[in-house]
């Protein structure tokens, strides 16, 4: 593979990524923000604010979650393949705090006709681990956006 291609599988990455990004209202409502997309990955971070806090000040589950799953919808599209989720399922390992500002690196571990499997780990501004999400996608035989 050349690199003039490789550059033009990460343009088309970072096409399929910005059509979710840019036309989501919740995960622009959270101030969710794209890092890197390419082929197979993606990487969005968030900065945990009061308004996200649970009863024990601490990140509510369900925000973690949804920057996770917005990360596993980025990369599962990333091979212009459309799709949508199939199976997320999420582990917990220590929570997050107001401020803290959470990484979520997707990976597509397998792109399939069918279905897609995606690992996610959302780490905060130290690199500790906050969550471990596993997803499978339903995809579709067409294309995500029109080249």
């Amino acid at each position: 593979m050349t690199e003039q291609n490789t550059t033009l599988e990460k343009t088309l990455a970072e096409q399929c990524v910005a059509k979710i990004i840019d036309n989501d209202s919740v995960v622009n409502g959270l101030g969710i923000q794209l890092i890197s997309a390419q082929q197979g990955r993606a990487v969005l971070a968030m900065t945990v604010r009061p308004d996200m806090l649970n009863s024990l000040n601490q990140c509510h589950g369900g925000m973690s979650f949804t920057l996770a799953d917005a990360a596993f919808a980025c990369a599962s599209v990333s091979h212009n393949q459309a799709g949508v989720g199939a199976h997320a399922a999420m582990d917990y390992i220590r929570p997050a705090m107001e401020g803290d500002v959470l990484t979520a690196t997707a990976t597509v571990r397998h792109q399939g006709k069918s279905a897609s499997l995606v690992e996610v780990v959302v780490e905060n501004q130290h690199g500790k681990q906050i969550a471990l999400l596993h997803g499978r996608s339903h995809n579709f035989p067409q294309a995500f956006i029109e080249i």
